[in-house]
């Protein structure tokens, strides 16, 4: 797999959950790639905002049943990223959301 940021990660996730990570444990949230790796992972974050990581948790998000009326589908399967950054290290772009 190839380490451009912009395929690993998909999107920040932004929550009351995530924000409290980010305050207490300076820990940011992510929805990545289903393929990615912890190490694919921790390389694209350090790329794409130029910080250091210090630990990578990883997670599949299970989809869920969702009703349309009388139709029913389900949503997709995604993996999230929990990553530490190490002392002092901050991402300003999330700073403020």
């Amino acid at each position: 797999m190839s380490v451009d940021p912009h395929q690993i990660i998909k999107l920040h996730i932004s929550t009351e959950r995530s924000t409290r990570l980010r305050e207490k444990n300076n820990e940011y949230v992510f929805k990545v790639d289903k393929r990615a790796n912890k190490f694919t992972i921790k390389k694209a974050v350090e790329n794409a905002f130029k910080v250091k990581v210090d630990s990578v948790r990883t997670l599949i998000v299970a989809g869920k049943v969702r009703r349309m009326g009388r139709n029913e589908g389900k949503t997709g399967t995604w993996k999230k990223a929990i990553v530490r950054l190490k002392k002092d290290e901050t991402i300003s772009v999330f700073d403020n959301v």
